[in-house]
């Protein structure tokens, strides 16, 4: 009898449909620093010094992380450089050969509503494949995860960056011919 659920499930095995890769949210946060500070009862944690944090597919850098969680199990980070340069967030979209990255001054990411938020000379990119599709720039970039969206300010609480116009740059690429005709 065991022999016979065994090759049931041998040949039924290759039918079945591929499942998506669970979210990010439920993998362990792993991370690398010089420095640790916890406090168990505000489950909060601020690494610091060439920090390197993974997540499922997200990979974040920065000089400091500090990271909490909320009594549901979300976690919430935000990332800080060292002066003068900017942290990195990167995450595989789900269900595609797409990846995002960003880079700011400040990178905030919200497990919860799945949020990212980059401020500050703020750059974000989207690759299909090693490809780079899309590249936007502006002081602050709001990318929504669950709904695909985003939106990018070129000049924060009224004041325009010291190094530009103020204006946002983008460059949208289209998906190519064998994309576009899913």
């Amino acid at each position: 009898m065991k022999n016979f659920l065994l090759l049931v499930c041998l040949f039924t095995l290759p039918l079945t449909p591929a499942l998506a890769e669970k979210a990010d949210r439920k993998k362990p946060l792993n991370v690398e620093a010089d420095n640790l500070e916890h406090d168990e009862l505000k489950q909060s944690s601020i690494f610091t010094g060439k920090v390197l944090a993974t997540k499922g597919t997200i990979v974040m850098r920065g000089d400091r992380l500090e990271v909490r969680q909320d009594p549901d199990g979300f976690q919430y980070g935000v990332i800080k450089p060292s002066p003068g340069q900017r942290g990195f967030f990167r995450q595989k979209r789900e269900g595609v050969e797409e990846w995002i990255e960003g880079e700011g001054e400040l990178i905030e990411y919200d497990g919860k509503a799945d949020r990212l938020t980059l401020l500050g000379r703020a750059e974000f990119r989207r690759y299909r494949g090693t490809v780079l599709g899309d590249q936007i720039t502006g002081q602050r970039i709001i990318y929504e995860n669950l709904s695909d969206q985003f939106s990018v300010d070129g000049v924060v609480g009224g004041v325009k960056p010291t190094n530009g116009s103020g204006r946002i740059r983008a460059v949208l690429t289209p998906k190519p011919d064998d994309e576009a005709a899913k």
